[in-house]
């Protein structure tokens, strides 16, 4: 793949699709394709390594453990979540579906 808008799954596709883009030593850059799909009730992520996140096209919820607000996010916006930051995605659009670039990173490699 040489461009985020190729090979999309169906629409209402029931599964999310992950695939890795780029992986370097402590760098993985991966597309995500949600279609609906949320965190399991809950469940948050809570990822030993950095991750900044571009929503690319759609909309999706996204939760933090220690903010009281839900952050709604649009094509455009992005986020840089620290390592263990407790955070879970509440909803995502299905038409047109999301498409999320996410950036995994072991911060001890980008301290500068």
């Amino acid at each position: 793949m040489d461009n985020l808008f190729t090979d999309l799954p169906p629409l209402h596709a029931v599964d999310e699709t992950f695939q890795q883009l780029l992986a370097r030593s402590g760098l993985r850059i991966e597309r995500i394709v949600s279609s609906g799909q949320a965190s399991a009730p809950d469940f948050w992520y809570d990822q030993p390594q950095g991750e900044w996140v571009l929503l690319v096209q759609g909309e999706a919820g996204l939760r933090f453990a220690d903010e009281a607000e839900l952050r709604h996010l649009k094509a455009g916006d992005y986020v840089d979540i620290a390592p263990h930051r407790r955070h879970r995605v509440e909803w995502t659009s299905r038409d047109p579906v999301t498409i999320w670039l996410a950036v995994h990173y072991d911060p001890r490699l980008t301290e500068g």
